[in-house]
C-alpha cells in the first residue's frame, strides 16, 4: 500500500478508526519502501488485469485508487517488466470474444483515454493477433 492509502485506512470510519494522531505516529514509524510497494501493485495490475502502462500509472496515482506519489508510480512502471502487447491482446480477446465487439470497436476501446489507454502500436499488435 501507499503511505496515503495506509493513512486513509487507519483513520477511515469504514476502516480502522484510529485518531489522526495515532495514524501520524504509525506512518512516521513505518519502515516501508513505497517504490517497491508500487512496483508490486503494478505487477499485479499487469499480470492479473492486463492493464496498459498508462492505465497502471493512472491507477497507482489515483485518489480513488492506490494513492501512490507520481514519483513512486513512475518508478513502478519504469521498472515493471511487462509485455504490453500481450496485455493488449488479452484485453482485445475479452472484448472481441466475450463482448462480441467489432475489431474497430475493440481498437477504439484499447486506445481510448476513457478505455484501456494502450498505444496505437500495442492495439494494432492485438488486432493483428486476434482470433
Amino acid at each position: 500500500m501507499s503511505k496515503n492509502a495506509i493513512y486513509s485506512q487507519l483513520t477511515s470510519e469504514s476502516g480502522e478508526k484510529f485518531s489522526t494522531k495515532a495514524a501520524d505516529y504509525a506512518i512516521k514509524n513505518l519502515k516501508v519502501n513505497y517504490k517497491k510497494n508500487a512496483l508490486v501493485k503494478a505487477k499485479s495490475y499487469s499480470n492479473d488485469q492486463h492493464m496498459s502502462k498508462q492505465g497502471i500509472l493512472d491507477q497507482l496515482t489515483s485518489e480513488s485508487g492506490e494513492k501512490f506519489t507520481a514519483e513512486e508510480a513512475q518508478y513502478a512502471v519504469d521498472n515493471l517488466k511487462a509485455n504490453y502487447n500481450k496485455n493488449a491482446l488479452a484485453k482485445a480477446k475479452t472484448y472481441y470474444n466475450d463482448q462480441h465487439m467489432s475489431k474497430d470497436s475493440v481498437k477504439e476501446q484499447l486506445t481510448s483515454d476513457y478505455g484501456e489507454k494502450f498505444t496505437e502500436e500495442e492495439a494494432q499488435y492485438a488486432l493483428n493477433h486476434l482470433e
